[in-house]
């Protein structure tokens, strides 16, 4: 698996500032995801439109940029190709049990 850090906030998405530097004073929590499922929702993030998506509160809209932008900036997923994200769906939904 491989870790991925999710804390502070800084943006490569458009419209969306944040200082580039993490404020070392938030807490943070690291998540250990099944590759299959980063690559997953990496692509969904990457395709979806977030006004879409429905939310209750605004910071829930800027929790997923913020995570797409850790995606974008601490994996290798950006250069995934659509033949590795096809096999990352096939494997991903091979377990859903509902």
């Amino acid at each position: 698996m491989r870790d991925v850090d999710v804390r502070g906030r800084a943006s490569s998405v458009p419209g969306v500032c944040h200082d580039a530097e993490m404020d070392p004073e938030l807490p943070v929590v690291q998540v250990n995801l099944w590759r299959a499922d980063a690559v997953v929702l990496f692509d969904w993030l990457m395709s979806v439109d977030l006004d879409t998506v429905p939310i209750s509160h605004s910071a829930q809209k800027q929790a997923l940029m913020d995570l797409l932008t850790r995606f974008e900036t601490e994996t290798d997923l950006p250069g995934m190709t659509q033949a590795e994200i096809d096999e990352a769906q096939l494997a991903v939904a091979q377990d859903m049990g509902w």
